[in-house]
């Protein structure tokens, strides 16, 4: 059986990790007969936005505590992930990608991501271990990968533009296929970044988890 490893960065699309995308990894994961253990860094999220209204919340929330709700409490630290354990990664979307795994949604072309999730991640690329991005996490490609590795958001253009400054080479994909680089054994896929519906998204995701499962 393959073992995965997901890694989420909150609760919630707005400021943590996107919850139908995580949801729908955990399944199809299952369903293609893969395990999958989920981690996330124990750090505090940028901010709290009320889901309801769009408003930031003076409060602070703790990305792995926030996680373990997606994970029903069965998840650890990142600092506990080990490529080794592994045979592939996946990187749900949400904004917790570009707000607490990394600074993209306010840098830009000029962001920085986490230490520990550019070591746990580069860990797996060296050892030719896939990984798979989904919605908005493809920003953190060029960070990770060697110049020039395919990702995609999608098909928006300001997006994209910022994602091949950062290194990577952005391919337009539509919300129900996926893009593969084969050579550096990188997937993307869009998701929530075009998707207008659950299902819509699921599609996406399953053939890039597919693709993770037998690519491992």
């Amino acid at each position: 059986m393959k073992k995965i490893a997901i890694i989420l960065s909150g609760c919630g699309v707005f400021d943590g990790a996107e919850i139908h995308e995580s949801v729908l990894t955990m399944l199809h994961l299952e369903q293609l007969g893969a395990s999958y253990q989920c981690f996330a860094p124990n750090i505090q999220q940028h901010h709290v936005i009320n889901h309801l209204t769009g408003e930031e919340l003076q409060q602070q929330r703790n990305v792995l505590e926030e996680s373990a709700r997606i994970a029903r409490g069965n998840i650890k630290e990142l600092s506990q992930l080990n490529s080794n354990d592994f045979d592939a990664l996946v990187l749900p979307g949400g904004f917790g990608v570009a707000k607490n795994l990394s600074n993209f949604a306010f840098e830009g072309a000029k962001s920085q991501i986490l230490d520990q999730l550019k070591h746990v991640c580069q860990a797996f690329a060296q050892q030719q271990k896939p990984i798979a991005y989904l919605c908005i996490a493809p920003a953190l490609i060029g960070h990770i990968h060697p110049h020039g590795t395919l990702a995609s958001i999608g098909n928006d253009e300001q997006t994209a533009a910022v994602i091949n400054q950062l290194g990577a080479q952005h391919v337009e994909c539509d919300v129900e296929n996926i893009v593969l680089d084969s050579i550096h054994k990188v997937i993307s896929t869009p998701a929530y970044m075009l998707a207008e519906s659950i299902s819509e998204a699921s599609v996406g995701i399953h053939k890039a988890l597919k693709a993770l499962v037998e690519m491992a």
